[in-house]
């Protein structure tokens, strides 16, 4: 596909040019990629090819995006044994890095109720060698300051942007009080290296299955925060029963291996459904800026996903009981 040219024959996407000519200068051929996929970030890829070769190139513009985490982190899950895409050239003044294609097809589109159970027993086996081996030296730590402005993304944003609520009074003296049991939860777990976003639609079907993408904010941080990410997705919900199940096997694996999980599951239940709850009100958050700050309102019919997890942990956990009001009241005035 080649560059879209205006009435003057400029393009109108000097970035895209700019990335061809790069990726040309790297492979010694005059390539021109086709868009390969985008995500909530500005981030962008496309799909070049080579010969009988494909690969892909992230253009990442150095103002609003850091190319040096990705790097980084790729490097640490590549000498863990986690199937990643590697770094072939990079440009970090440009924010251009070319890499290997982990294919066309994430877990998202792939997965169904018949290879689930098979599937998540390999994405539990991934995570697993991901929190043995992959190095959490020197990443950023999930500490209380995190965590308080991560989850400071569901009042700013959800509602006071999205559902013009004045976060004041009680409303606000209730969240405080869900805040301090959520980030208390997550600092008294185990620190381990955290993907931040492992989920389907960041593991790719390829050989090995499956290869792990957007890692790029990996953090040190509690043992529970990746394997809730996995199983109470963005965009794909399972039955309760279902996830408990997949839960317990993720328990009974991570305890045969010696990873720091808690002695008994009922614990580690209850540091998933915390981590859980703070990562839902995070993304509800996200995905109300990403509506009014980039314009990008499609992620916005997703949160009813989330308030249906939340809703879920909530009948199992009294200490929640300031959100199920907060929740009552938002329900109240729709």
């Amino acid at each position: 596909m080649q560059p879209d040219k205006s009435k003057s024959g400029v393009t109108d996407d000097p970035r895209k040019a700019a990335l061809d000519g790069w990726v040309s200068a790297c492979l010694n051929e005059t390539v021109s990629g086709v868009p390969a996929s985008a995500d909530a970030s500005f981030r962008r890829y496309f799909r070049y090819q080579q010969g009988g070769r494909s690969l892909v190139a992230m253009d990442a513009p150095p103002e609003q995006e850091d190319c040096r985490p990705f790097i980084d982190v790729a490097s640490r899950l590549r000498r863990a044994g986690v199937h990643v895409p590697e770094v072939l050239h990079q440009d970090l003044d440009q924010g251009f890095l070319l890499l290997t294609d982990m294919g066309t097809e994430t877990w998202l589109t792939a997965l169904n109720d018949s290879n689930a159970d098979a599937w998540y027993a390999a994405a539990i086996n991934t995570l697993i060698t991901q929190q043995k081996q992959a190095d959490s030296q020197g990443l950023p730590v999930y500490d209380e300051a995190l965590l308080q402005r991560e989850l400071e993304l569901f009042p700013q944003w959800y509602l006071f942007r999205h559902r013009e609520k004045v976060v004041t009074g009680e409303l606000r003296q209730r969240l405080d009080r869900v805040f301090q049991v959520l980030i208390e939860s997550a600092l008294a777990q185990p620190t381990v290296f955290v993907h931040r976003d492992y989920m389907p639609r960041n593991l790719m079907v390829s050989e090995p299955n499956p290869g792990v993408i957007d890692f790029q904010d990996a953090v040190a941080g509690p043992i529970s925060y990746d394997v809730i990410s996995l199983f109470k997705d963005a965009f794909i919900s399972w039955p309760e029963e279902r996830v408990l199940g997949w839960l317990r096997e993720y328990f009974d694996k991570a305890t045969a291996e010696g990873l720091p999980v808690p002695a008994d599951f009922d614990t580690f239940l209850r540091h998933c459904d915390l981590m859980g709850a703070q990562r839902h009100l995070k993304v509800i958050g996200i995905f109300a800026r990403i509506c009014h700050r980039d314009g990008k309102p499609k992620y916005l019919g997703d949160v009813p996903r989330f308030f249906a997890y939340l809703r879920t942990v909530i009948a199992r956990r009294p200490e929640l009981v300031d959100l199920e009001w907060v929740l009552d009241r938002l329900e109240e005035d729709e």
